[in-house]
């Protein structure tokens, strides 16, 4: 059974993990993208890639990991900055191709030390940088 197939199901139809990580969509590195959001907020702080063995290890352990395309390898984010992001609950959007990973983020989300990694805003024809580092 497709995603497509599953959509139509009722509110409340459950089915094994492996049977839908089976049918997610990721590129030719086994690759998803993930949006992390904090839960009670809101508020949209990074995006970043995982493959099966770091949405697995981020369930297990409810610290978020990813995987990391420049570095070619799993990266538990908060590992070096203390910075982490708890787990509070994951999401795959009705194509499969994207996770939503509901976090509490402790400490700033981007790795230019600020709160989220969105922080080029268009504005007209220019872009603006519109939050600054957390000192």
């Amino acid at each position: 059974m497709s995603l497509k197939e599953l959509e139509h199901l009722p509110q409340g139809t459950e089915f094994p993990l492996n049977s839908f990580l089976s049918r997610i969509k990721t590129d030719e590195n086994g690759l998803i993208a993930a949006i992390a959001q904090q839960y009670n907020t809101g508020e949209v702080l990074m995006m970043a890639y995982m493959n099966e063995k770091s949405i697995r290890e981020t369930l297990s352990t409810k610290q978020v990991c990813y995987w990391s395309r420049s570095r070619q390898t799993y990266w538990r984010k908060g590992e070096s900055s203390g910075h982490q992001q708890k787990l509070v609950s994951m999401s795959f959007d009705c194509d499969g191709d994207c996770i939503l990973l509901q976090v509490d983020q402790k400490g700033p989300a981007c790795h230019t030390n600020r709160r989220n990694c969105f922080f080029f805003e268009v504005k007209s024809d220019n872009v603006s940088i519109c939050s600054s580092a957390i000192k």
